[in-house]
């Protein structure tokens, strides 16, 4: 399960960039980033990277997570960051996986869910990712 929530967050990540403050002036590479600029960190781009993920990275398979992250990003691991990295990551991370595993769980156990032949895979950016046509689905009693 962990592995279908983090493929799922890493093709949707709940947000899309991250705006950070240099507090100290930097050399990254061939660039100086000085003091109190302001560095956007596109999330969306870096789980969507072919050189991180591969050649298969619009595809989804929670198989490239079974290793854990660092495998799954070929040792840098701060190319998987849908709830941010470091000390500013968000608070509610550990909350939000317990839940979605223990939601799931419990209706995974009780229905089967397909997509409908309706459905339009359109996301669009609304504060968070979401399906443009909201997601039709269907729901059957197991």
């Amino acid at each position: 399960m962990s592995m279908v929530i983090n493929e799922s967050l890493r093709l949707y990540p709940p947000v899309v960039g991250l705006l950070r403050e240099v507090k100290k002036g930097t050399k990254l590479g061939n660039l100086i980033i000085p003091e109190k600029m302001e560095v956007h960190v596109p999330s969306l781009a870096l789980h969507h990277d072919p050189q991180i993920w591969g050649d298969d990275v619009h595809l989804f398979k929670p198989d490239r997570f079974a290793e854990g992250v660092a495998k799954a990003t070929k040792n840098n691991i701060s190319a998987f960051l849908p709830f941010g990295m470091g000390p500013r990551n968000c608070v509610g991370m550990n909350f939000a996986y317990n839940e979605i595993k223990i939601t799931l769980s419990m209706i995974l156990q009780r229905y089967r869910i397909t997509l409908s032949p309706n459905y339009v895979h359109s996301p669009v950016l609304v504060l968070a990712i979401c399906p443009q046509h909201g997601l039709q689905v269907t729901i059957k009693a197991v």
